[in-house]
């Protein structure tokens, strides 16, 4: 049912645009574990491919979320949504965690060259 605003629409596209996020953000995750793994076994290539991998996942996302503030800057109400609030806490973490595991990833390249050229 949808009353004269749209209500019930908005709250399908908040609801599946929340399941979208939640679910490019959980892959970007699962893809920044695997680099730590390979940060671990000190496997840096394959690390950093998996952290491009995870950056493409978290652009998805990233969209998806900026469809809904976009509408809201336009002036597109949505009511408030425990679920979209959810999808945007995971978004914003794995992104966190994606920054610092790439960060990670340089410093262990940097004292690799450091080793491998002498100690200076």
């Amino acid at each position: 049912m949808v009353d004269k605003k749209g209500t019930s629409i908005k709250r399908e596209e908040l609801i599946s645009t929340a399941m979208a996020i939640i679910l490019h953000a959980g892959d970007a995750r699962a893809k920044i574990d695997k680099a730590l793994s390979e940060v671990k076994s000190l496997n840096l290539d394959v690390a950093k491919n998996d952290i491009e991998e995870a950056k493409k996942e978290l652009h998805k996302a990233h969209v998806c979320q900026m469809n809904i503030i976009s509408n809201e800057a336009s002036g597109q109400f949505y009511e408030a949504s425990l679920l979209f609030n959810h999808a945007q806490d995971t978004l914003m973490t794995t992104m966190s965690e994606e920054r610092i595991i790439s960060q990670m990833i340089d410093v262990f390249e940097i004292m690799f060259k450091k080793i491998e050229g002498g100690l200076e």
